[in-house]
């Protein structure tokens, strides 16, 4: 029998929740899918020394600022892992600039422009932007523009309907992390996959788009467990960390497909505008918790990659 991971490729995207080189060529995902806190995970690796020294390089002859350079880094890291897969390298706006419509439509188009310097078309780079209201507009203006966006730290239905109407290309819900603040919450260790809060919100939103013919796809994101997978077989995409992919490849049991469009329920469309979507999210602590948090601790890496390449250019 075929392994758990290869049945899971005969129904599902499979993206590699990774920015490590060596883990894209072993796993050979569809997609590369990345954050500040993976980018900086990479470039602390010994093998990501030349790339680094050479960014750094041509930064300080030109008299880019440190945050400049990260930006240029940031690509160069992507444009590499461009080069490995046949899909797409999702490349996050900066966390900072969650709530400021104009400005992360402005270094979404830098972040393309960037990718075209070094030869990769903006048809191989999703644009990733926080899931705030702010952020879901300037996924609208830029669809419009033909950048696809790919939203994250997703935690909700309001966020979900929202990112569907304003057409981007792709979300990601994240079930580990919704996972993680109700076990906290209810005071247990864990939870079947069935009754997974995590797994059962990505498998509402996805019975929600499939049931009125939405294109935006869904990428099931940030997983505790294999078990947490598996439970979501059948969804568009699904991103996940080397060691999962590791223990899915090792894994020979039978892995039953879970969705599927055509099981789709027929839930009614929701309305969605900005005084619902603050309404809604402002009455789900969970979503608006792990957001916010989310969005914190993007900015806490991206702010730790600028300091890094600030005192790697005095030296």
């Amino acid at each position: 029998m075929a392994s758990a991971l290869a049945q899971l490729r005969e129904m599902t995207v499979v993206v590699a929740d990774t920015g490590d080189v060596e883990a894209v060529k072993k796993y050979k995902p569809v997609d590369c899918t990345t954050n500040p806190s993976l980018v900086l995970k990479a470039l602390e690796d010994p093998s990501s020394e030349e790339l680094i020294a050479r960014e750094i390089e041509v930064g300080k002859k030109a008299d880019a600022s440190p945050q400049r350079v990260c930006e240029l880094l940031t690509v160069a890291a992507g444009a590499r892992l461009a080069e490995l897969i046949p899909g797409r390298v999702s490349t996050e706006v900066d966390a900072n600039l969650s709530f400021n419509t104009a400005a992360s439509t402005e270094r979404a188009r830098g972040i393309i422009a960037d990718y075209a310097e070094r030869g990769v078309g903006r048809e191989q780079v999703l644009i990733k932007l926080a899931s705030t209201w702010e952020g879901i507009r300037a996924a609208d203006i830029l669809q419009d523009e033909g950048i696809d966006c790919n939203l994250t730290l997703l935690f909700s239905m309001a966020q979900a309907v929202a990112c569907a109407d304003a057409g981007s290309f792709l979300i990601s819900p994240f079930v580990g992390r919704i996972t993680d603040w109700y076990k906290k919450a209810e005071g247990v260790d864990g939870y079947e996959s069935e009754d997974d809060p995590g797994v059962k919100s990505v498998r509402s939103i996805y019975d929600y788009y499939k049931s009125n013919g939405i294109k935006t796809v869904v990428m099931g994101a940030s997983f505790r467990n294999s078990g947490q997978i598996k439970a979501l077989a059948g969804c568009d995409n699904l991103t996940i960390a080397p060691s999962l992919l590791d223990e899915l490849d090792n894994d020979m049991s039978d892995l039953p497909r879970v969705l599927s469009p055509d099981s789709a329920s027929g839930v009614e469309p929701i309305r969605m505008d900005e005084e619902t979507f603050r309404w809604q999210m402002n009455a789900d602590p969970m979503a608006t918790e792990k957001l916010a948090e989310g969005i914190r601790n993007f900015d806490k890496d991206h702010q730790k990659l600028v300091a890094l390449i600030a005192e790697r250019m005095v030296g």
